[in-house]
This record gives structure tokens, C-alpha cells and sequence, in this order.
């Protein structure tokens, strides 16, 4: 049966399909495929971007979905700990985390420079390599313009870029261990990204401080929760447009 809510809310909106599937970024044989194929619903991230865009409840337009209430219930025991500032978060707390890590270990940064730093850290990374477990780090592209920006953003200028290059040259031995990926980003980072299986810290990015003084959250995935999966879902897809290096130095305008 088709989703005549779905439609309908479309028809009152004033919108056309077209015009839908251009603010959502979809063909409109995409949302025509949701209004006539009720097997077919879009990712989450689609459903809200609709609801909201029609000024209707995700659960209106498809009626087997929580409701906002009951998703924002289960979102509020995701959320461990909340630090101010990444400066007063424990200092073995990245360890602690990454410690119980099986099956994901991902480091999602510009530089983390002071990561690379700790001993214990680096202890604990060979460790997970000779367990199997897949380690994968995520740093910016020191040539990128996004670095650049993030630089100015920070008020340090080049020194941004330098950071992310002094933190390659302290993973160079990491490089050799087998399980462990490198690939550089160029991506407009909003947060800091710290997964391990189902536990993350996410420090966000905010114009004109340095991470260090800017929020840390703590979260775990919990069923029915969504703001893990938000985290995750980002990590994936700067982890699919990034370039694999096999060296600190293996990328344009790295000094050899």
C-alpha cells in the first residue's frame, strides 16, 4: 500500500517531488520509490531531513517509527559522560577506552597530536595489532584546504599542518604492524572522533578555540539509541573519500 501520508504532506508542503529530492540531495525516482514502495524507506538521516522540511513527526509520515519522545528517551542513555573541556577529561581515558577494543579502533582527527605523544597509547596500539584487531587512523591532509582553514580557525595559522606532519613522523613504527591502516582526510572536520566497538569520545570542533578547550561526550551504543550510529555513520564515510598512505610521507607535498 502506498505511504499516501508521505504523500500527501508533499502535495500540502507546496513542494514537488523534484524539488524534494534536490534539497535532499536523492533523484526524485528515489522519494517516488518511498511513496509507492512501502518496503523502501529512506536511512534515518532522510526521514528527519523530510519531516522537518514538511513540518510533520517522522512517526506521522511512517507510522512503524518511534516517535521523536521515545528516540530521544533512548538517546539520553547513550551519553556516559559529558566533559566541558578535552582538558579535564582523565588522561587515561583514551587508553581505558581503547583498551576493550575487539573489533573497531578508529581514530578520527586532524592531528591529535598529543595522542601520538603518550607512550601508553602507543603500548597499547602494537598490543591490538598483535591481537588482530583492525586499527584505523584518520588524519588531515597537511596540504589540504580544510587544514588550512582550521589552522586560521585556531588561530595557529601553518602551524595546523605541522602538527598533522610531527604526528605521522611519531606513528612512523606503527606504520610496519600489520592491521593498521593510515589514510589522510581532507574533509571539514566538526569533531574529534575516538570509537572503540561500541564506545566513543567525540570532541567537538569550535571556531576559534583549540580542541583542547572545547566539549568532550562520552557516548555508548544503547538499543534504540541514534547518536552513537550518528558518530559512527560520519567516521565510515571520511574513512571511504580518504587516501591510504603506507609511509608519514607518502602524500603530496610531503617533504621526503
Amino acid at each position: 500500500m502506498p505511504n499516501e501520508r508521505l504523500r500527501g504532506a508533499i502535495v500540502e508542503s507546496g513542494l514537488t517531488m523534484e524539488q524534494v529530492a534536490e534539497r535532499l540531495g536523492v533523484s526524485p525516482k528515489t522519494v517516488d520509490r518511498w511513496i509507492s514502495d512501502p518496503t523502501r524507506k529512506p536511512y534515518r538521516r532522510f526521514q528527519y531531513a523530510v519531516a522537518s522540511m514538511l513540518r510533520r513527526e517522522v512517526s506521522y509520515l511512517w507510522p512503524d517509527e518511534r516517535t521523536a519522545e521515545e528516540v530521544t528517551s533512548s538517546s539520553e542513555s547513550e551519553l556516559v559522560q559529558l566533559y566541558p573541556h578535552r582538558s579535564v577529561v582523565p588522561k587515561d581515558a583514551w587508553v581505558k577506552l581503547y583498551a576493550n577494543a575487539s573489533v573497531c579502533f578508529d581514530v578520527l582527527v586532524y592531528s591529535g597530536f598529543w595522542l601520538t605523544e603518550d607512550p601508553a597509547f602507543h603500548r597499547l596500539v602494537r598490543e591490538k595489532s598483535a591481537d588482530g584487531v583492525p586499527v584505523r587512523f584518520m588524519l588531515g591532509n597537511p596540504s589540504s584546504e580544510a587544514v588550512a582553514v582550521r589552522g586560521d580557525d585556531e588561530g595557529i595559522g601553518f602551524a595546523m599542518a605541522a602538527k598533522i606532519r610531527n604526528a605521522l613522523m611519531n606513528y612512523a613504527p606503527l606504520f610496519r604492524l600489520p592491521g593498521i591502516e593510515f589514510r589522510l582526510h581532507s574533509t571539514t572536520l566538526y569533531n574529534s572522533i575516538y570509537r572503540a566497538d561500541d564506545e566513543l569520545l567525540a570532541n567537538g570542533h569550535v571556531y576559534g578555540v583549540g580542541a583542547y578547550l572545547a566539549p568532550v561526550l562520552h557516548l555508548q551504543r544503547v538499543p534504540g539509541g541514534e547518536m552513537f550510529d550518528t558518530y559512527t555513520e560520519s567516521v565510515e564515510r571520511v574513512w571511504q573519500g580518504a587516501q591510504p598512505i603506507s609511509s608519514p610521507t607518502d602524500y603530496e607535498g610531503a617533504d621526503r
